[in-house]
């Protein structure tokens, strides 16, 4: 998978989105983006980064930081759905699910 580059905090660390998983110096930090306006911290995220819109784990994201997100989780669910191992998955989900319907487990 390509690794996709958000942003270097301000320490130097690059936050970057590797397959469906955001990254912080290649560690995980979250599988998901959080709206600030959600979160139960959002007053004290506004103060500290009032730009911020979501977060990705420990980290604050811009609104255009949250699009690269999205983005990149976007292209890399293509790519995944797209492999031969995930179509073969799905067939046989689907043909799991036809014999169940038929009384056949």
């Amino acid at each position: 998978m390509m690794a996709t580059l958000v942003k270097t905090t301000q320490d130097g660390r690059r936050l970057e989105v590797i397959g469906l998983a955001i990254c912080l110096d290649g560690d995980l930090e979250a599988f998901e983006l959080i709206e600030v306006k959600m979160h139960p911290n959002k007053r004290a995220i506004w103060t500290v980064v009032p730009e911020a819109t979501h977060m990705a784990g420990r980290v604050a994201l811009t609104r255009e930081e949250a699009e690269i997100v999205a983005n990149a989780f976007k292209q890399a669910e293509a790519e995944i759905l797209a492999s031969p191992a995930a179509i073969n998955e799905r067939f046989r989900i689907a043909a799991m699910w036809k014999a169940r319907e038929q009384g056949i487990e």
